[in-house]
């Protein structure tokens, strides 16, 4: 068995920023999972025209926000939290119409 204290964690790049990502996405799907257990949900159906879950709509609320990271840092030159500022702003819109 390895001894995990020994690892050499430097080619991860673990910044402060990395790890309030993850710790805030894993905090997200404890919530999740706390209201799929609590507050069971049926599907509905919004603009998409298919029906769609809690958790469907936080999978495309990340994966819309990934893009419009990748599109800022490709565009534009001004800080990254405007881009999550526009992201939150995203899943906001797709929990609620979609």
């Amino acid at each position: 068995m390895p001894d995990f204290a020994s690892i050499d964690l430097a080619w991860m790049a673990w910044t402060p920023q990395t790890g309030l990502f993850f710790a805030l996405l894993f905090g997200l799907l404890g919530v999740m999972t706390a209201l799929a257990v609590w507050r069971p949900e049926l599907e509905r159906v919004g603009v998409l025209g298919i029906p769609t879950t809690r958790g469907d709509r936080l999978f495309l609320s990340l994966l819309g926000s990934a893009f419009i990271h990748l599109v800022w840092l490709g565009l534009a030159a001004a800080d990254l939290w405007w881009a999550s500022g526009l992201s939150l702003l995203y899943a906001a819109a797709v929990f609620r119409f979609v």
